[in-house]
């Protein structure tokens, strides 16, 4: 039987162009559209559908602005997020995200563009990867905020007891459901982490920043999008810029800076995790955690069986219950190099268990 998704946006032609690319896959159906928030929301309260593919900014009722009205009522939705990369839309998205929004699709500028295969490509894929892992839906809530004292406080004070001496880096990558995940990860860690945190998060440009922004707003640790010769620090999260490969290399000085190229995406991804991880092999670190989350793919994989060969690893991956997609978990999971398997809310103490605090 095939899924239906609804399709909600304010240009006839956009709906359209989103309704013929769904149509073409044999296991989808568009099945209804609404031109904005507040039809969409009267379908919902009436009708179930597998997806919703909805828009931003529209008239009456904008998406973010359907999602909190669905949250209210207890509507649940397996909602992906169609908006352009303009700072405005890019950062309600990242806001969308916290109120239910599993996913985005970043759309084109132009009706070329989104007749175009690179559009159709992204579009089905996060389609196909979401409503096949069949658990989207349960994460159709607002992310809790975290209290004033992280939760991890527990775990700081075993950490601070552990032996964790020496240089470390936590290496995080995620892809589909990430940014979401991302809010019930990092503004858990406290901002005396004993570590530097650098994260491959697979979005495009624009969107990286508004993510940085925002996880950087709710949490005690900082976050940052990374520039190019950003010495790392501890407590400080770098965020590799979307349309860049970020890579982390030794200063005269002892220290670690990122560096940012253009080489071109590999897999389709740019950043890629893979080229993050590669590149810490001739690092000074003396312990590396690596943490992979939710994800279509197996970025990461090749990456952290490279970078064992060279340095000591402890390996997080979160487990299948709590991924919107568990694709890049699993992956690392079937290479036999994970060492520990937890739920998303034990990721952040998990974190800390490991690399202690200052």
């Amino acid at each position: 039987m095939k899924k239906n998704i609804l399709v909600v946006d304010d240009s006839a032609l956009m709906r359209r162009v989103i309704c013929d690319i769904i149509n073409t896959d044999s296991t989808f159906q568009a099945t209804d559209v609404c031109r904005d928030g507040l039809e969409a929301y009267e379908k919902l309260k009436t009708t179930k559908y597998d997806a919703v593919v909805l828009d931003v900014n529209m008239p009456r009722m904008d998406g973010l602005e359907l999602l909190e009205k669905l949250q209210q009522e207890h509507i649940s939705a397996t909602v992906i997020m169609v908006s352009t990369t303009t700072t405005a839309e890019a950062e309600v998205t990242m806001l969308a995200m916290e109120r239910g929004a599993v996913d985005f699709v970043a759309k084109p500028y132009n009706i070329i563009e989104a007749k175009g295969e690179d559009f159709k490509r992204k579009l089905l894929s996060v389609l196909q990867a979401v409503l096949k892992s069949g658990n989207a839906e349960r994460f159709f809530e607002t992310t809790p905020k975290p209290s004033a004292k992280p939760i991890v406080s527990k775990a700081v004070s075993v950490a601070k007891t552990a032996r964790t001496a020496g240089k470390k880096l936590v290496a995080l990558a995620c892809s589909t459901g990430g940014p979401k995940a991302l809010q019930s990860v990092i503004p858990y860690l406290p901002k005396n982490m004993d570590a530097p945190m650098v994260l491959v998060q697979h979005m495009p440009k624009g969107f990286t920043k508004s993510m940085a922004e925002r996880l950087n707003e709710i949490s005690e640790i900082s976050v940052k999008e990374a520039e190019e010769g950003d010495i790392l620090r501890k407590g400080w999260v770098y965020v590799a810029p979307g349309g860049k490969h970020m890579e982390i290399v030794k200063t005269g000085g002892g220290e670690h800076k990122i560096h940012l190229n253009d080489e071109p995406a590999i897999g389709g991804l740019r950043p890629c995790a893979n080229v993050t991880y590669e590149s810490l092999r001739t690092s000074d670190f003396d312990k590396i955690v690596c943490v992979v989350l939710t994800g279509m793919g197996a970025d990461g994989t090749k990456g952290i069986l490279s970078l064992r060969e060279k340095k000591p690893l402890h390996v997080i991956a979160q487990n299948a219950q709590t991924c919107v997609v568990y694709g890049m978990p699993k992956a690392i999971a079937d290479a036999g190099v994970v060492d520990e398997v937890v739920p998303l809310t034990e990721v952040a103490p998990t974190i800390i268990k490991n690399v202690g605090v200052r």
